[in-house]
């Protein structure tokens, strides 16, 4: 466990964080999902096709993608907006990604993420997010932060291997 980052900022992210943000995605990518996506796929992630991405993301409506920075380094980062599932009611929001550098796992980072993230969630606000069925660390998070399965599954191909997503929910609606 990584000890605790005491001096962590998180602010909005800004165009210029976009490279800084696609560093952190593929490093993340690459050691949360080694043992669950093909080693050839997370080594073809690439930081500058993510920063357009990222860059892309940062410039869309409706978005929001916080930056997690310790001293002068992005750690980490999160992107909330409107929820993409087809069965969402308007205004339900949808956290699209929260990711941390390996270095900062452990640290305390991606809970202060998600709590800056919820805490600017209206009441009776029904948020959900996807992960992967095999990422137990992850499953273990959203728990700790009021997330539960709903039931709701997808199949995903990822690198040529389907994998499935379960969809987390958190608010008053149960579907």
């Amino acid at each position: 466990m990584a000890p605790q980052v005491e001096d962590v900022k998180i602010r909005p992210a800004t165009v210029s964080d976009a490279k800084a943000i696609a560093r952190v995605d593929v490093a993340s990518w690459r050691s949360a999902y080694s043992e669950i996506l093909p080693t050839s796929y997370l080594r073809s992630l690439d930081v500058s096709d993510r920063a357009d991405e990222w860059t892309a993301a940062l410039t869309a409506p409706g978005a929001r993608v916080l930056v997690a920075e310790d001293g002068s380094d992005a750690i980490g980062f999160t992107s909330v907006g409107p929820s993409r599932d087809e069965d969402a009611e308007p205004g339900d929001l949808e956290i699209y990604a929260i990711y941390l550098h390996p270095k900062a796992w452990g640290s305390g980072v991606a809970r202060d993420l998600m709590r800056t993230v919820l805490a600017d969630v209206p009441n009776r606000t029904t948020v959900t997010l996807w992960i992967l069925e095999a990422n137990e660390r992850a499953k273990h998070f959203y728990r700790r932060h009021g997330f539960h399965p709903d039931g709701v599954e997808r199949i995903d191909l990822i690198g040529d291997k389907p994998v499935t997503q379960l969809r987390y929910r958190r608010g008053p609606q149960t579907r």
